[in-house]
């Protein structure tokens, strides 16, 4: 079961990642969705053109293993939200830091530069919202289990 919730809990926060992601690049420009798909860099997978859906499935995969390894945490103990919060806040560090890694990393791709703080802020306000879905998400489906049962 925990597998399966963590699953969910990772494929619905990613998914929302990925749109408001998407829907920043359309209203501002900044490229923060490219960057976010991005994988130009990566040995003999970089050298695909591979369309955007599977592109975005790369994303989700990601976002699968983030919810299980949230899932798996939090299952640990009966945390309250604001701790899960706080495990959320923690597993996400990396985020922040791969804005600047992916940019520099980026081969052809038409990504934000390094040092675009604008691109850089949307893309913590996004992934802050998929930090914060994952405590809500969990604690979703832990009350429509206790209802269900």
């Amino acid at each position: 079961m925990k597998l399966l919730k963590g699953i969910w809990i990772g494929f619905w926060s990613g998914l929302i990642l990925g749109l408001l992601l998407k829907w920043i690049q359309s209203v501002t420009g900044e490229q923060v969705y490219t960057l976010l798909l991005n994988v130009d860099f990566i040995p003999i997978i970089g050298n695909v053109q591979w369309s955007e859906v599977t592109e975005f499935i790369f994303h989700m995969s990601i976002s699968l293993i983030i919810g299980v390894v949230f899932v798996y945490i939090s299952k640990r103990r009966n945390y309250s939200f604001g701790q899960l919060v706080i495990i959320s806040l923690l597993l996400s560090v990396p985020f922040p830091f791969l804005f600047f890694l992916l940019s520099w990393l980026a081969v052809e791709a038409n990504v934000p530069a390094v040092t675009d703080w604008g691109a850089f802020l949307y893309w913590v306000f996004a992934h802050l919202t998929y930090s914060l879905l994952l405590p809500i998400l969990y604690k979703t489906f832990e009350r429509k289990n206790a209802v269900s049962q």
